[in-house]
């Protein structure tokens, strides 16, 4: 097998975190844009980039799937990368997101495909976890978050594309299985073995519940209330925990899974200029201020470190 066949083989799923990353960055851009009144237009570039990224990556993955279907039924079937299957589901919800002003008939086409795939992987990674005979503790972390939790962003959209029932239908099974998956891994994490490095960056998924859940709970109710402030708050704790030991982070190897870092930071960027706006507190400003900061620095050195490990053929083989 040659070495771009190979490369095909062993193409991760979780490389559609990296269009979840961009196509957070390019969300918190465009309400950056808006929150100012600044004629400045990063937001539509950064979301043509991430548009083109998704089709490259769909194509690929395509690829691979007519090429070698065992092995993507055997990623779908993996203790730890099932769980990154439904990053092309978010993807799709997120770029509903992203074009809903800009091209609305886009933006339905994107959120009814995006959410009825949601849907689907979540119901199957439930009945994974229900009826199974491979899973043990270690395979838990904070990825299992992914297939439930990412039900909570379907009504960013959803809103303005269907009965709102349906947006509360999917916020709900989120908003349900985010403290029960909290606990186990929270449980996981105290009471067994430590993550593997290359897992480690999930710990920032942490953020993304309740920073979501934010912005979901503001879209469904036009407002913001106390529990609006009890999840941005509880997001806030684990921004603060996770920053508290970047030192830690600093030292872990590059992997794919540093992406995981990109689309929690984007999520709780978003929360803080949404509620900004509602609130008119400028703690939020200032807050929203220094996360899209460092929101772009982070994205420039993930691009950076994936674009070097392409080169130096350290993605896409085999063990990774």
């Amino acid at each position: 097998m040659n070495t771009a066949e190979s490369r095909l083989k062993n193409f991760p799923v979780s490389w559609f975190s990296t269009v979840m990353g961009m196509c957070g960055l390019s969300i918190a851009w465009n309400r950056a844009e808006h929150f100012f009144n600044s004629g400045f237009c990063l937001s539509s570039i950064l979301l043509g980039i991430t548009t083109l990224l998704f089709l490259v990556l769909l194509i690929i993955y395509t690829r691979k799937l007519i090429k070698y279907r065992a092995e993507v039924i055997e990623e779908l079937k993996h203790p730890v990368k099932h769980a990154f299957f439904p990053t092309i589901s978010i993807s799709l919800l997120l770029l509903s997101a992203a074009y809903l002003q800009r091209d609305p008939d886009l933006s339905l086409i994107l959120w009814v495909v995006g959410a009825s795939l949601q849907l689907i992987l979540t119901l199957y990674v439930l009945s994974s976890w229900m009826h199974h005979d491979r899973y043990e503790i270690t395979h838990l972390n904070p990825a299992w978050f992914i297939p439930v939790v990412g039900n909570m962003i379907v009504p960013i959209a959803g809103v303005h594309h269907a009965p709102i029932e349906i947006s509360w239908l999917f916020f709900s099974m989120g908003l349900f299985f985010w403290p029960i998956l909290t606990s186990i891994i929270f449980y996981r994490l105290v009471f067994h073995t430590a993550l593997p490095e290359r897992l480690l960056p999930t710990l920032f998924i942490f953020i993304a519940p309740p920073a979501v859940g934010t912005i979901a709970w503001v879209t469904l109710i036009g407002h913001v209330d106390a529990f609006t402030h009890f999840m941005f708050s509880v997001g806030l704790v684990f921004t603060l925990l996770l920053f508290s030991q970047i030192n830690h982070f600093r030292r872990i190897k590059f992997f794919l899974s540093w992406w995981a870092y990109s689309f929690p930071l984007a999520a709780m960027t978003i929360a803080s200029l949404l509620m900004t706006k509602q609130t008119g507190n400028v703690f939020y400003l200032y807050l929203g201020y220094l996360l899209i900061t460092i929101l772009n620095a982070l994205i420039i050195v993930l691009i950076w470190k994936t674009v070097f490990a392409i080169y130096r053929r350290e993605i896409c083989v085999a063990g990774h």
